[in-house]
């Protein structure tokens, strides 16, 4: 993690300003070949994400002393999250968009994954991003995309940059960033590998105010888009595109007995009940783990009489 204590990152990369003196003062004498693959070596650095004191910590360097400590000790205690292996099909879904993703490529490439609500497009996303984030420079999770935008169609390019802003927050983990136009984003993020995922996108400006073109992000870099309005990845360019399907009968079977057992199957005399769950949901996974939640624990002659209820609330829960 590189920290620009009084020097501009531009000046590291390109080799020029007081820097660049310095450079070539050290450099004088050198072989011509090294001193190329320090230029080299400089240029990568500048554009690893770090922590650079003239913008972001004028006033206060014991403030940026004790975030360095804390985002080295956080990289030091990171370990891969595992939290969503034991769910149903996750392992067949992320295998998909993995493909889709194909991280060997150096392009920047934005994949899109829809389906209804309540269908797994979140969870999906967040195994993914938990799986890969830390193979990247800089990574964030934009979630409810649509709940954070205000779109006012009075004054639509300020929602955009009120979004930006939330989003360059949360990527550079700066508070409370501000910023007058949107081309922020490609200035801060085009020489960086990101990997950024857009969760629950339902408008277009959306897209032009978080990923408006791959320009804006260095290469290598991977976008996930997820929403229920497919044609929204028409209207944006996007070519990748991943639409969860409803899981099947054993599945969602599964997903159910997991949610209300604890296990992957009914235990004996729940069977014929919990097929009939499976059946009221329609295989909708949010729907399942909304009714197993809610019988949990519970005796049969309970489920017999809360079943009806239930049914009837269903769709207000999800």
């Amino acid at each position: 993690m590189p920290i620009f204590y009084n020097v501009e990152p531009s000046d590291v990369r390109n080799q020029t300003g007081d820097f660049g003196k310095a450079f070539e003062k050290v450099c004088n004498g050198k072989k011509k070949v090294e001193k190329e693959r320090w230029r080299q070596a400089l240029t990568q650095v500048a554009a690893i994400a770090g922590e650079h004191s003239i913008i972001n910590w004028l006033d206060s360097e014991a403030a940026m002393i004790f975030k360095i400590a804390t985002d080295v000790t956080n990289m030091l205690n990171f370990t891969p999250s595992r939290d969503f292996d034991h769910l149903v099909g996750m392992e067949a879904h992320v295998a998909k968009m993995s493909s889709l993703l194909c991280m060997e490529s150096n392009e920047v490439r934005v994949v899109g994954m829809w389906g209804p609500a309540g269908i797994g497009k979140t969870t999906i996303a967040r195994a993914l991003y938990n799986r890969v984030s830390s193979d990247f420079q800089l990574s964030v999770f934009m979630e409810n995309v649509k709940g954070s935008y205000s779109g006012n169609e009075l004054d639509s390019y300020s929602s955009k940059l009120r979004l930006q802003e939330q989003f360059l927050s949360k990527m550079l983990n700066l508070k409370d960033m501000r910023i007058n136009h949107l081309g922020v984003a490609a200035e801060r993020l085009n020489s960086r590998k990101v990997f950024i995922v857009l969760d629950d996108v339902d408008k277009l400006e959306q897209l032009e105010a978080l990923a408006n073109e791959p320009r804006w992000f260095g290469a290598g870099s991977r976008i996930i888009v997820t929403t229920e309005h497919k044609e929204l990845f028409k209207g944006h360019g996007v070519n990748y595109i991943y639409e969860v399907n409803f899981p099947s009968w054993d599945e969602a079977l599964q997903i159910f007995s997991q949610s209300a057992f604890k296990q992957d199957y009914p235990p004996e005399g729940f069977m014929e009940l919990a097929v009939d769950v499976t059946k009221v949901t329609n295989h909708l996974p949010l729907g399942l783990c909304v009714l197993g939640s809610s019988l949990r624990g519970k005796k049969k002659s309970g489920w017999t009489h809360e079943l009806p209820s239930l049914k009837a609330s269903l769709h207000g829960d999800i």
